[in-house]
């Protein structure tokens, strides 16, 4: 049963956040607000690049570890960009004992995929450079869990190290929202919807791209090869049969996944850090995972 703390934050929630047929405009008017908070006093942030790609140092001031996230923002691949999301890695950065970098991948509609994908991989190859790869935690919430995800492909199909393992929140892995959880949900998203996701895929892909690309999509992926795999969902969340059915493929094709549904929850819950503690529990939880797989 959910918390008191949760159901009343959810008695705050905007409505209206996604509505089908909401333009690109639509969504960066209606997210703007939720994002680009104060990190803390505890954290510094600094603006840099990576393989030539933009991003932000998220990291705890006076805290000296070697111990890096690789963080893949949300924000429905059209909104955003990562200094407005130096609040949303300083969580994992605490709970993780981590500094990340956020990648500035380059946003749709402007940038149709697989542009995105060039952008991560770019940084990703020069992080590699710079610190044991041993040493990286991929992690992405919402759209960004998908390319994180997907970042994963081409580096294993390209022969390049990987990291040791990826944190996925709420990600998205199939564009054509198909799932169970999407046709046939439990209880009330307020968050997300089917109609609203295919949408945003069309800003991501362009008209004619495919939504069941195993890089747009990677339900469809081989999952052959990759590090541990930890995925991370709520119950009334539209997009939890994303993760159940990833899980699933990884499950038969050999890599190890750790697959957390959180009862009564929607999509990105752990947004509500601060105001409930089932997000509070949940970052601790993925951070947890983080540690576990690179250890003090």
């Amino acid at each position: 049963m959910a918390s008191r703390e949760y159901e009343a934050a959810l008695e705050h929630f905007p409505k209206g956040i996604a509505i089908p047929g909401d333009s690109y405009e639509d969504v960066r008017r209606k997210f703007a607000p939720a994002h680009g908070h104060d990190p803390g006093p505890d954290i510094e942030t600094r603006e840099a690049t990576l393989g030539g790609v933009g991003g932000v140092w998220t990291e705890q001031k006076g805290e000296r570890t070697d111990r890096v996230i690789l963080f893949f923002h949300g924000g429905a691949f059209v909104s955003c960009p990562a200094p407005t999301y130096t609040f949303y890695a300083a969580w994992f950065v605490r709970a993780a004992r981590a500094r990340a970098f956020i990648v500035d991948y380059p946003l749709a509609p402007e940038a149709r995929f697989p542009k995105q994908l060039d952008a991560t991989v770019a940084a990703w190859r020069a992080l590699a450079r710079e610190v044991d790869p041993a040493r990286v935690a991929f992690a992405g919430d919402s759209c960004g869990g998908g390319i994180a995800l997907a970042t994963l492909l081409r580096l294993r199909d390209a022969g390049l190290p990987l990291p040791a393992c990826l944190v996925s929140i709420s990600g998205w892995f199939d564009l054509e929202a198909s799932g169970e959880s999407a046709t046939r949900p439990v209880g009330e998203d307020r968050f997300v919807n089917p109609a609203w996701i295919r949408d945003r895929a069309r800003d991501y892909l362009g008209p004619q791209g495919d939504p069941r690309d195993p890089l747009a999509s990677p339900i469809h992926a081989d999952l052959r090869g990759l590090p541990p795999l930890f995925l991370q969902a709520g119950q009334v969340d539209i997009t939890r049969d994303d993760a159940v059915r990833v899980a699933q493929r990884a499950g038969r094709d050999g890599t190890a996944v750790v697959l957390e549904l959180w009862p009564d929850m929607i999509h990105g819950f752990q947004g509500m850090q601060g105001f409930c503690p089932e997000a509070a529990a949940a970052v601790a939880s993925a951070s947890e995972f983080m540690r576990k797989h690179i250890p003090d």
